[in-house]
């Protein structure tokens, strides 16, 4: 696929591929060469954190790849633990030495953090953007009520909330503020840490498209509006085919037949993402 062909999500005059790379529990060289692979196939949207301890790796294979910096969307995440102004601001200059880029296209709040209020961290955040070392802010793991406190207090437009989000988490409540507020849901683990692969429903839908049941879970998000998504994979074949989703479209009553919020299935998905 070209890049040209992959589709975007549009807000707020920002432009996300719908489809990037996830790279938690990646390090060292088998995190350069998936992130390598991945540029080479198309993907023009990677997605780091602190936490994950591998935006080194991540910056070496951006910067070896054939593709321009400015072509690439990239995200990282600030360690809850660097949530205050000088946390964030410090952190984030750290991991820009680290990806060895001048700028981030994105940065997250990773988690929420309790103990320091949302506002200082915009204020970080703030600073970055007005210095050009970061382009667009937003947070992860936050429920529909912090999302709407952090976007009453940041100077900034917050441009999305990454979470947990797959046919047994279709975290409806958030989505639909997301969309009436023009804000992106980033899913990650859209694969359920695996768990849709021998999902019955998604294996019966996906016979009909000639597609796997990771494809028809990838294609259910995205169908989504204001949804990118960033699957994690090491695997060449698996990489192409995460991309490998635009040539179909789901019916109306294909995807609420996918759609079927589980806590159990969640639950046990997240514990296995921690095992692995």
């Amino acid at each position: 696929m070209s890049t040209e062909e992959i589709p975007t999500v549009d807000v707020r005059g920002v432009r996300i591929p719908k489809v990037g790379l996830g790279t938690w529990k990646m390090d060292g060289e088998e995190c350069y060469d998936a992130v390598s692979t991945a540029l080479e196939l198309g993907y023009r949207h990677v997605d780091t954190a602190q936490m994950y301890g591998n935006e080194s790796d991540v910056g070496r294979a951006i910067a070896d790849a054939d593709v321009d910096r400015s072509d690439v969307f990239l995200t990282t995440k600030v360690n809850p633990r660097n949530a205050d102004y000088e946390g964030v601001v410090e952190s984030t200059k750290a991991s820009l030495d680290r990806l060895d880029t001048p700028y981030v296209d994105l940065l997250l709040l990773h988690w929420p953090n309790p103990l320091v209020g949302i506002e200082r961290t915009m204020r970080g955040m703030k600073a970055l953007v007005d210095e050009g070392r970061v382009y667009n802010v937003g947070v992860s793991n936050f429920p529909v009520s912090m999302l709407e406190r952090a976007r009453e207090v940041a100077d900034v437009p917050i441009l999305t909330d990454q979470v947990q989000f797959h046919p047994f988490r279709p975290q409806r409540k958030l989505l639909r503020y997301c969309q009436d507020e023009d804000v992106v849901l980033t899913g990650y683990s859209p694969l359920a840490h695996g768990d849709v692969l021998d999902d019955e429903t998604l294996r019966e839908v996906g016979e009909r498209y000639d597609k796997s049941p990771a494809q028809v879970a990838l294609r259910w998000a995205t169908q989504h509006r204001n949804v990118a998504v960033v699957p994690k994979s090491t695997s060449r074949d698996h990489l192409a085919d995460n991309l490998a989703i635009f040539d179909f479209k789901l019916t109306r009553e294909e995807v609420d037949e996918v759609t079927r919020p589980s806590l159990l299935k969640t639950g046990a998905s997240m514990v296995r993402g921690m095992l692995d």
